[in-house]
C-alpha cells in the first residue's frame, strides 16, 4: 500500500551564508560552526551532508572550495555520505583531471562516502568572473563530466582533444575507493534538467521548492525518462531523486518558523538577487540591507513561499510523508541561511532525528530492495548502451633532463 512505499533517507545542505555586515572572525565561525553541525549530523543518523560551488557570491555562498570542507568533515564523521552539490566542471572553473583527482583523494580519505554531484551555475557573477560562456556552458560541462568519469576509471586515461579543454594521455591518480566510481548527481532546477539528469542515468539534485504534488510530476517524469531514454555519461547510473526544502522543527507551534523564516525569505531574496532581478557591485553590494529594505520582486518569483518544512514534529512528519509518497528518495534540508543561529539549527536536527526521522528510515532497505528489483531490468539495458572505451597504447614520456642528455651526447 501507499504507506509502505513512504521511506526516505534525509541530507543537510550547506551554502555558508553570512549576511553583512560581517564583523570580524565570522567566515571562520560559519565554517566552525558548519563542522560541527555536520558532526551531529552524523551522530544522530542523518544520512548526508551536501556543500555547495559558488564563487564571489558574497553574503549568499562563502562555500568556494567544498573539497575542502568535505575533506575537514570525513576527518570528523564516521557514517554519513558527504556530497558535492555541486562541483562546477566546465574547464575554466576546474580543470577535469584536476577534479577526478580530488573526488578519488575525498573517496580515500572518507573511506568511500563521496557523492559527486556537477553543474554548469548559471550566475553572471560566476560564469563571466570565470570567462565562461553562459552559451555553451552546457556543452562544457557534458564534456568535461564525461571525461571526468572516464579519468577516475581508466588507466592510463588515453587523452582527449576536445572542443573545450584538451590533455594528453595520462594516468590519473589516485582512483577512487568506490568502483567504478562514486555516485553521480545532477543540479536539476526545471523538468528539461530532470529529464537530462534520467537520460544520463545520474541523480537528480533538484533546487527548486516543489510541493510534495509537485514533486510527483517530476519524480514520474524522471524515472519514465531514466527506464525508456537512459545513456550513461558514467561507468555506473544513480537512479535516485534529492529534492531541497527549508527545514526547521520545534515543538512549540509557531516556534519554528519564528526562528527560520528570515533566513529562509533571505536565502530566497539571495537566489534573487544573483541569479534574476539584482545588480551587484563586487565588494559593496550590501545584499542583506536590500533584502531587509524589501528591493526586488517578491519571494514568490521562486515558489519559496512554501514554508511547510517549518513547524512542529508532527507538522513536518506530514510535509515529509507527501514527498517520500511522492516518491522522492532523499530530502534535503536548508538550515544555515541567512542569521538563522547555530543553536536552533542543531537543536532542530536532534528534535527531528529522535521523534520524525526513525519511522522514515525504518522500511528504507526494504524500500530500496523494491526499487532495485523493479529498475534492475532497466539499468542493465541502460549499462548496455553505454560507450565501450577500447583500451589504448600509452605513449612514452621521456624526462627533460634525458632529452637534453640524449641530445648533448649526439652532438
Amino acid at each position: 500500500g501507499e504507506a509502505e512505499e513512504a521511506y526516505m533517507r534525509f541530507g543537510v545542505f550547506y551554502e555558508q551564508q553570512i549576511p553583512r555586515p560581517w564583523e570580524e572572525g565570522r567566515e571562520h565561525e560559519v565554517i566552525q560552526n558548519a563542522l560541527v553541525e555536520v558532526e551531529y549530523a552524523d551522530k544522530w543518523g542523518i544520512d548526508y551532508a551536501w556543500a555547495m560551488e559558488h564563487h564571489f557570491l558574497e553574503e549568499y555562498s562563502h562555500s568556494s572550495a567544498p573539497e575542502v570542507f568535505l575533506a575537514a568533515a570525513a576527518a570528523r564523521t564516521k557514517r554519513i555520505r558527504l556530497g558535492h552539490g555541486v562541483v562546477l566542471t566546465p574547464p575554466a572553473f576546474n580543470h577535469p583531471a584536476r577534479v577526478a583527482e580530488r573526488i578519488a583523494t575525498l573517496d580515500l580519505v572518507s573511506s568511500g562516502r563521496v557523492e559527486f554531484g556537477t553543474g554548469e551555475s548559471a550566475s553572471r557573477v560566476e560564469l563571466e568572473g570565470f570567462n565562461v560562456d553562459v552559451k555553451s556552458k552546457k556543452e562544457m560541462w557534458q564534456e568535461a563530466t564525461t571525461q571526468i568519469c572516464r579519468m577516475l576509471t581508466e588507466t592510463p586515461y588515453p587523452g582527449f582533444e576536445g572542443k573545450y579543454f584538451s590533455m594528453p594521455s595520462r594516468n590519473v591518480v589516485p582512483k577512487p575507493l568506490q568502483k567504478p566510481h562514486p555516485p553521480l548527481w545532477l543540479a536539476c532546477s526545471n523538468r528539461d534538467s530532470i529529464r537530462r539528469a534520467a537520460q544520463l542515468g545520474m541523480g537528480a539534485l533538484t533546487f527548486t521548492f516543489l510541493t510534495p504534488a509537485e514533486a510527483k510530476t517530476w519524480v514520474d517524469d524522471y524515472y519514465t525518462t531514466f527506464k525508456n531514454e537512459c545513456e550513461p555519461i558514467g561507468q555506473v547510473v544513480n537512479p535516485n531523486i534529492t529534492m531541497v526544502t527549508g527545514f526547521a522543527c520545534h515543538e512549540k507551534e509557531g516556534e519554528a518558523e519564528r526562528r527560520a523564516a528570515e533566513g529562509f525569505d533571505f536565502f530566497a531574496f539571495g537566489l534573487g538577487h544573483y541569479y534574476v532581478f539584482g545588480e551587484h557591485t563586487p565588494g559593496r553590494t550590501d545584499v542583506w540591507a536590500r533584502f531587509k529594505r524589501g528591493a526586488g520582486p517578491s519571494h514568490g518569483v521562486f515558489n519559496l513561499k512554501n514554508r511547510d518544512g517549518l513547524g512542529t514534529p508532527d507538522q513536518v512528519r506530514k510535509y515529509l510523508r507527501g514527498f517520500a509518497d511522492a516518491g522522492v528518495d532523499q530530502v534535503g534540508f536548508l538550515q544555515q541561511c541567512g542569521r538563522n543561529r547555530h543553536e536552533d539549527i542543531l537543536e532542530s536536527l536532534e528534535l527531528f532525528a529522535a521523534k520524525v526521522m526513525p519511522e522514515f528510515h525504518e522500511e528504507e532497505i526494504r524500500r530500496q530492495a523494491r526499487k532495485a528489483d523493479e529498475l534492475g531490468p532497466f539499468i542493465e539495458k541502460a549499462l548496455a548502451r553505454r560507450k565501450v572505451h577500447e583500451p589504448i597504447d600509452p605513449p612514452k614520456i621521456e624526462a627533460y633532463a634525458r632529452a637534453r642528455l640524449a641530445q648533448a651526447s649526439s652532438e
